[in-house]
């Protein structure tokens, strides 16, 4: 069924159970755990899925070792359990990475080692790996491009590393798959009460078409833009102020080895890390308030001259600015819940806030991807306290494994960007027209055709910044590749795949444009 078809079925349904607005983590974890509990189920995006924060994370899925520090240990077994949970729905986009604290005094490797002990305790069978403690040359042998002056020794430990856009594409595939129907490019333009529920007006922004969409209950999850939602409800207050976190991506080398780098305390007492994705260094990240809510915001200076500046303290080469290949920025929402809510939230996690406005609407903003899934309970959970869907029993979506997952062990996730994130869809890809035409950095015309056909991509930045990563790589070959992926795009239908768009938003990623 094409978005055309797609779009006129919804007409066929009177009226769906839940309409999800927002298609990140939170919104696509919803819309699978409603649709696996047999709810009717409508989810739009206005932009691409995981368009926003959801694709801009640091590529971690951890327990949350700063939590540990905080005595927050209810936070931490929660956001471990999850970390296993996803790992094992997902097993080609998650998998486990080791870490490494470089000490640089006597005291750091028993200081921070107990702890990672501790981290270990809270994991138990969830745990990925025992911690360790290193001395000098080991630390040197895991994490060849370190600093070697004043090193000590260092501290292994074990979290966990995912494709946080794939497995939103993997999210909204299997929630298709279960029942729902989701629309990326496709944004809600009003809401307005209907009897005991809403009526949504949704364009569809490749056609240009407007749909009207009702539904017994509505769940705002649109990230740091929930309160333009919730005031287009009629609710004025606001919940969230945003804060932006930077990274930087450089050549691999920069660091060497299979393991990733954390520096716990920075100069000014905040976090680095240098991590090893799809070839690349990732380096990062800031955490900076914003007043703006720019859906493509540019890094401060300061922010970057502090990770370049960090970066180059802990590495025995120093990194410049001619050095980067992609820089990324992600807004992340600071929560309060509202004042003229129903004065409740829900949810395990103090990192995320669910409210039901005196209208009836449901909002959920915060949180992390690691724990998006017990999100999604607490989401579903609250639906049901408030009477606005009838209660039904859940759990399935934390054993039910997502499209694409394989049947065994996935490949390296530090392998150069290739077919390992696929899965059990790779053949299904090879099959397609142009398996052996290469474009760069990995991608062949098959992988551009099959992103058309089974992955909701339209345009040219759907492929090349979220199902394939490469803007999110290397800003230069991206936009040397767009030119073929836009043809390609043409070829499988899609009337204007917007290359100009792209060309410019690679400014964005790009230092120079800094």
């Amino acid at each position: 069924m094409n978005r055309e078809q797609r779009f006129a079925s919804l007409a066929g349904t009177d009226r769906f159970d839940l309409v999800v607005v927002g298609g990140g983590a939170t919104g696509l974890g919803v819309a699978l755990d409603a649709s696996l509990r047999g709810f009717s189920v409508a989810l739009f995006e206005s932009h691409d899925f995981a368009g926003g924060t959801s694709s801009r994370a640091t590529k971690l899925l951890h327990g949350g070792v700063r939590y540990l520090a905080q005595g927050n240990v209810a936070l931490v077994r929660e956001a471990l359990a999850e970390r296993t949970t996803v790992m094992a729905i997902a097993p080609h986009l998650a998998q486990p990475l080791p870490f490494v604290m470089p000490s640089h005094a006597w005291w750091q490797t028993p200081f921070y080692g107990i702890g990672l002990k501790l981290y270990d305790l809270l994991a138990g069978r969830a745990g990925l790996g025992s911690t360790e403690f290193l001395n000098r040359a080991q630390t040197l042998a895991a994490l060849p491009g370190v600093n070697p002056q004043g090193l000590k020794g260092g501290v292994r430990y074990w979290d966990g590393q995912f494709d946080d856009a794939r497995l939103a594409i993997a999210l909204a595939r299997t929630a298709e798959a279960a029942g729902a129907r989701p629309f990326n490019h496709a944004e809600v333009t009003a809401i307005a009460a209907d009897g005991d529920g809403h009526a949504l007006t949704v364009r569809d922004q490749v056609s240009g078409g407007t749909h009207r969409v009702r539904a017994r209950c509505v769940v705002n999850a649109t990230g740091v833009w929930v309160d333009a939602m919730r005031e287009a409800a009629g609710t004025r207050s606001h919940m969230v102020s945003p804060s932006q976190g930077v990274h930087v991506v450089v050549d691999r080398d920069f660091l060497g080895g299979e393991h990733a780098l954390l520096v716990p305390k920075t100069r000014d007492g905040r976090v680095l890390f240098a991590v090893p994705w799809l070839g690349k260094l990732i380096l990062g990240t800031t955490d900076t308030p914003r007043q703006d809510l720019a859906r493509e915001p540019a890094p401060f200076a300061e922010e970057l001259a502090f990770i370049l500046d960090e970066a180059s303290r802990v590495l025995s080469r120093p990194v410049r600015r001619a050095d980067i290949r992609s820089v990324w920025v992600g807004l992340r929402p600071l929560v309060a819940p509202p004042s003229d809510g129903d004065g409740g939230t829900k949810g395990l996690s103090r990192e995320h806030t669910v409210v039901v406005d005196p209208n009836g609407l449901v909002t959920v903003t915060g949180g992390k991807w690691t724990t998006y899934r017990a999100m999604a309970e607490d989401v579903l959970q609250r639906c049901f306290d408030a009477g606005r869907l009838p209660a039904r029993a859940g759990g399935q979506s934390a054993y039910h494994r997502l499209v694409g997952a394989p049947a065994g062990a996935s490949a390296p996730i530090h392998a150069p960007p290739g077919w390992h994130l696929y899965g059990a869809d790779a053949e299904q890809v090879r099959a397609l027209p142009g398996a052996d035409q290469a474009l760069g950095m990995g991608l062949c015309a098959a992988m551009v055709r099959f992103a058309v056909r089974c992955e909701y991509a339209h345009t040219v930045e759907d492929v090349l910044a979220r199902r394939w990563r490469a803007l999110f790589l290397d800003v230069i070959q991206a936009r040397d590749m767009a030119p073929a992926v836009a043809a390609l795009l043409r070829e499988e239908g899609v009337v204007d795949p917007k290359l100009d768009a792209f060309l410019s938003l690679t400014c964005r990623y790009a230092h120079q444009g800094v």
